[in-house]
């Protein structure tokens, strides 16, 4: 008969117990979490003081770097303060409580990617309504619920997690308390928290990614119609970066709870892609490439002003309705 008594504690055994690279991984891991929290808090502050960046699209922007500073900020520095005084050790508590707001933020950051594609979606395909669909009041609204959900969500399914019994093992094979590493400790499961799962893959998952790409399809049917082709291959420049980011993120994420866990070391190279790599990618493409936060940053910082572009990897939605003579395309 098997011992169903809980565990008090966890051992997080970090890349398979490697102790020769943990200089590069610290040095690593670090690097990526300063730049990280650097280049977002960056951008949190400039969109914050600019008056010229209080429309939806910088407000959504502004949470997106929210997210990514609370991304790695769950994980990181406890992984950092592991590899540097050797104690894995991590207490039931703090493991639950880092699932949890590892959690929040995955939500919010899914769902926010879809609103972001929704907004751009809007501002190119249907401009006349742009300022009454995504209007400060409802602006506020979508910004509430991202957040209110992603934290009620994450209390849901850290709750029912709660219901299963640790006693197979207390080892984590992963550098952070995920979710898939914890299912393999247990020794009775709970339903409700693999039904959970599967709804909150469907819904907080597939389906905004579904729309996320519905959106930028729709965007890229606009696009295509351009007269001019240098302008109609710099437009696509812009919004397949987009992509891409969206397809990393989306493509690890996912890859990470679905496909079975022949690998460890897969496993960790994919939950260190979308929770450290894409919250510094993040920025870049959907921050540091818009001309209007180029000029924002120069101005803020060095007191210059950038000589906007007409076009470009740095085109903003404004210049793009502009340039589209602000068509308007049923949905």
């Amino acid at each position: 008969m098997k011992n169903e008594t809980s565990v008090k504690y966890f051992y997080i055994l970090t890349f398979s117990g490697e102790t020769r690279g943990k200089p590069f991984i610290t040095a690593f891991f670090f690097l990526i979490y300063v730049v990280g929290v650097l280049i977002n808090s960056s951008i949190i502050t400039v969109i914050c003081l600019e008056v010229q960046l209080h429309k939806p699209m910088y407000l959504f922007i502004c949470n997106l770097s929210i997210v990514d500073i609370f991304y790695t900020s769950v994980t990181v520095p406890k992984l950092l303060h592991m590899l540097l005084s050797g104690n894995h050790i991590v207490s039931f508590l703090q493991c639950y409580t880092q699932l949890y707001f590892f959690s929040s933020v995955a939500t919010a950051e899914e769902i926010l990617l879809f609103v972001m594609a929704y907004d751009r979606y809007v501002a190119i395909c249907n401009p006349l309504h742009y300022k009454r669909i995504l209007s400060r009041r409802n602006c506020s609204l979508m910004t509430s619920g991202i957040w209110a959900t992603a934290f009620f969500n994450s209390f849901l399914y850290v709750t029912t997690a709660l219901y299963m019994s640790s006693c197979h093992s207390n080892v984590i094979h992963q550098f952070f308390c995920d979710a898939k590493s914890l299912t393999k400790t247990t020794c009775t499961s709970s339903l409700l928290f693999f039904v959970l799962t599967g709804i909150e893959i469907l819904i907080l998952a597939f389906i905004p990614m579904m729309c996320t790409l519905i959106s930028y399809i729709k965007i890229f049917s606009v696009i295509y119609r351009m007269k001019s082709g240098e302008k109609r291959k710099k437009a696509f420049s812009t919004f397949s970066s987009h992509i891409t980011v969206m397809s990393i993120y989306y493509g690890t994420c996912l890859a990470g709870y679905l496909v079975p866990p022949y690998s460890e070391v897969l496993d960790s190279v994919m939950n260190i892609v979308y929770t450290s790599i894409t919250p510094i990618i993040n920025p870049i493409i959907y921050s540091l490439q818009n001309s209007n936060v180029q000029s924002a940053l120069l101005s803020c910082y060095f007191g210059e002003k950038k000589e906007e572009e007409p076009w470009g990897a740095t085109q903003s939605i404004e210049e793009l309705q502009q340039e589209l003579g602000h068509r308007k395309v049923s949905m």
